[in-house]
């Protein structure tokens, strides 16, 4: 194969090892087959194009028409003239599954659905992407550039998955750097040959690539060893430095956490996704539970708090987490006094539903749950570690049902010192109108909770405020204004609002992300749907602890303690769950009857019956388990050791003893001086077929410094090997493994302890296994007709093969 052969299909490789990490984002994934099979057609051109051989931009031009071609052919068949040539109502078509595309790409969380809107993007982005490395690097010879759109299209598939894996950023760095070394290759093979040692009847190698001082190879080697060690630091340093990937939300940063299939909160940026939920086309049920609580308008399952607020949006600090405890701590705040209802809930998430923090009821005093589950206590949250999400997850929660009175959260004292500073903090940003209105609001007001109400009841209620899906997002100061100004927003501008009036009050406040109770079902158990995703503020009052509010009109329930004359609610044993019918839905999220056949397939169809979730026990190590770390320690400590023993094998069987005849004695010389000339290779030394036996042993010896009896050893070794090759009546040597062993012990001596340690555990004449399969894989592929794609002739001539062809060439002389 030609050079420019070689760098064309290592640029197709790159192209699709970089589009890998796309692969998570779009399911299923049959798009990367159709993008592959465009990528190597598209490939094949730009090669019959440079083989003609067409001017570089007449190239690329010529790529650019057979991509358009290929693309209309995909997705714009019907619109194309006679079904191949795009024109007008193609383009336009092209236009409609862009604007559809990008839609989906905002409507859909990861995984999203194959649409022919986002197949164009994803295949289009990929065939983009391939022409830019195939133009860059293969018809204008310039690798290094074609980094770029391969990092481009890597860090696309990063941002949108929220962090690709390692394994798809091995990927795509192993692919550029086989696109750099063949580049490099193929510049040095324009010098000469890029092996050491002129080929036979060529003379000696040019200048710059003299064999006798080892240069010829040193370009390619210190190329591969640059790109071993960058891509070393970039997989090693992340992983050394915690603090580049720790804290509270470090699993939320994978690609698995960090989205929410099918619409659904993300933690993380829950503006986006909560938006996204409340306007899907159909409201797909996400979680169903089962609950002992007499009523369950109170029961809303919380994801996360968002409790800092820089001006920019409401966010969740970082914070450590920990281990979750057996029972968790008494909330914060709430006093003996107040009354309070211990529930149980049994939930069951859907298949589709991937999130890396936990549904639960406020406030969770146990959940039994299986997998990686972590508990953040300021939040009292619980967050996925190392990949683990809700997808499917079955789990039991039992809870408190706080009942404060009105009386109590209006006599309730001042808040500690440390939770006033930190959850009345504004920005100074935040516009006055924010502070002026909150005033005016709560004129009359003599406590904090009068406040809170007042506030709640003027959203909710007395404001004039409309509820509305399709606003603008946004969750900065500006979002805030225009929200007080326009009056129209949904649950997000309400709480998000509310909070930040609040703590311009003095009022702690932080903002709760999650989903209202949901529906009943005919079994008694709770529906939840991607319509039931919501935020709302809740305030702190010492001796209730953080207690929610309700200021989204038409949405959830404003609780009972704001109020007056609220009802209390008990709750049942927890062996008879029932749900309340206080609550009346209006719909009820839709389940495997009206899921799409995609998801029915994918078994992501709504959630399981919940059941009662027991606690983890240990079963102990299993025999499979032993085995297989077993067999992975085993395979860890023998495979660094192959070299060495295969180096040991080869070593005994050259300098073992033979058969007795004349053939066998100078089999015995000749196998002898390879093990010389390897053992000097892997002490540095490289070998040089170009020279006689007698002008390598000198050699072997000024660059070994080897002296005395070592020096006498490779000279008569030397000798021995003319004898076998070149006398009419050879005298085979003898005592030849002693003097290899003595070869071997001066050498190491003169060495130092770096080359020593890799002459014995890496030995570079190990390559010669490659060069044996090399050569046995091209024999078969003679045999069968198959043309052979380039068999380095130097790897060739030292193969055991050569050694055999002297000995009959020798034997036919004397004969």
């Amino acid at each position: 194969m030609s050079g420019r052969g070689r760098l064309a299909l290592c640029a197709y490789a790159a192209t699709l090892l970089a589009a890998g990490a796309m692969l998570p984002l779009v399911d299923p994934a049959s798009w990367m087959v159709q993008a592959a099979f465009l990528l190597a057609i598209q490939s094949g051109v730009g090669a019959f194009a440079r083989r003609v051989p067409l001017a570089r931009p007449l190239t690329v031009t010529v790529q650019v028409l057979v991509t358009l071609l290929l693309l209309t052919m995909v997705f714009a068949r019907s619109q194309a003239i006679l079904g191949v040539l795009p024109g007008p109502d193609a383009f336009q078509h092209f236009g409609t599954l862009l604007n559809a595309g990008g839609g989906d790409v905002g409507r859909y969380a990861i995984p999203a659905p194959a649409t022919e809107g986002i197949k164009i993007m994803v295949i289009g982005g990929v065939l983009l992407i391939g022409l830019a490395v195939d133009a860059l690097a293969v018809t204008f010879r310039s690798a290094a550039p074609a980094g770029l759109p391969l990092l481009a299209l890597f860090s696309v598939a990063a941002g949108l998955s929220g962090g690709a894996s390692w394994v798809w950023f091995l990927l795509a760095a192993s692919g550029y750097l086989l696109l750099l070394l063949a580049e490099g290759r193929d510049r040095l093979s324009q010098w000469g040959r890029v092996f050491g040692g002129a080929a036979p009847g060529q003379g000696r190698a040019p200048a710059g690539l003299d064999p006798a001082g080892g240069s010829a190879l040193a370009p390619v080697r210190t190329g591969r060893r640059i790109g071993a060690l960058a891509l070393g630091v970039a997989l090693v340093v992340p992983a050394a430095l915690p603090a580049l990937d720790g804290g509270l939300l470090n699993s939320t940063s994978s690609g698995d956490g960090q989205g929410s299939g099918g619409g659904t909160i993300s933690a993380v940026n829950p503006l986006v996704s909560l938006q996204d939920s409340l306007n899907q086309p159909e409201d797909r049920e996400v979680i169903r539970y089962r609950t002992n609580a007499t009523e369950t308008k109170d029961l809303y399952l919380r994801i996360v708090a968002l409790d800092q607020f820089d001006g920019t949006a409401w966010k969740s600090s970082e914070r450590k987490v920990k281990d979750v405890p057996d029972q968790l701590p008494q909330p914060d705040g709430l006093s003996s006094s107040v009354g309070v209802t211990e529930i149980k809930t049994n939930i069951s998430a859907a298949g589709s539903y991937k999130q890396s923090w936990l549904p639960l009821p406020y406030p969770a005093s146990q959940v039994r749950i299986n997998g990686r589950w972590r508990y953040e206590p300021a939040g009292r949250t619980l967050v996925g570690d190392r990949g683990q999400t809700t997808r499917g997850a079955q789990y039991s929660v039992t809870s408190l049902l706080v009942k404060p009175t009105p009386d109590q959260l209006a006599g309730a004292p001042a808040p500690p010192a440390r939770l006033l500073s930190e959850y009345t903090r504004v920005p100074d940003a935040l516009p006055d109108v924010v502070r002026k209105t909150a005033a005016a609001v709560t004129r009359g007001a003599t406590n904090d909770y009068e406040r809170a109400v007042k506030l709640q009841d003027w959203f909710a209620i007395k404001g004039g405020f409309r509820y509305d899906t399709q606003v603008q997002s946004g969750t900065g100061v500006s979002a805030i204004s225009r929200f007080l100004k326009e009056k129209e927003g949904f649950c997000v501008h309400f709480s998000f609002s509310m909070a930040a009036m609040a703590r311009t009050l003095g009022i702690p406040a932080r903002v709760a992300v999650g989903f209202t109770p949901g529906s009943p079902r005919p079994d008694g158990t709770m529906s939840v749907g991607l319509r039931e995703a919501h935020a709302w503020p809740e305030l702190y009052f010492e001796g209730a602890g953080w207690t929610r509010f309700e200021p989204t009109p038409s949405r959830g329930s404003a609780p009972d303690y704001t109020r007056p004359e609220s009802p209390s609610g008990e709750a049942t044993s927890p062996a008879q769950p029932e749900t309340s019918a206080s609550q009346a839905p209006s719909a009820a999220p839709s389940v495997s009857d009206s899921c799409p056949a995609q998801a029915k397939r994918l078994g992501e169809c709504g959630a399981a019956a919940p059941q009662e979730i027991l606690p983890p026990t240990d079963p102990g190590t299993s025999l499979g388990t032993v085995l297989g770390v077993s067999l992975a320690v085993v395979a860890v400590v023998l495979v660094p050791l192959l070299p060495m023993l295969w180096r040991i094998r080869v070593r005994t069987r050259r300098l073992g003893s033979g058969g007795r005849t004349s053939e066998d004695a100078a089999a015995r010389t000749l196998a002898a001086w390879q093990e010389i000339s390897d053992t000097a290779w892997d002490h540095g030394i490289l070998p040089d077929e170009s020279q006689t036996p007698r002008k390598t042993a000198a050699r072997i010896v000024r660059l070994g410094r080897l002296e005395g009896e070592a020096a006498d050893a490779v000279h008569r070794v030397a000798g021995a090997v003319e004898q076998v090759l070149y006398a009419p009546e050879p005298r085979p040597g003898t005592g030849l493994a002693d003097d290899a062993q003595q070869i071997r012990a001066g050498l190491g001596a003169e060495a130092s302890r770096a080359t020593r340690l890799r002459a014995l555990l890496a030995p570079r004449s190990t390559v010669r296994v490659v060069w044996i399969l090399s050569a046995r894989w091209a024999s078969v592929t003679d045999r069968w007709g198959v043309r052979r794609w380039g068999l380095d002739r130097w790897s060739a001539q030292w193969s055991a093969s050569r050694w055999s062809g002297i000995l009959r060439r020798v034997s036919r002389q004397r004969g």
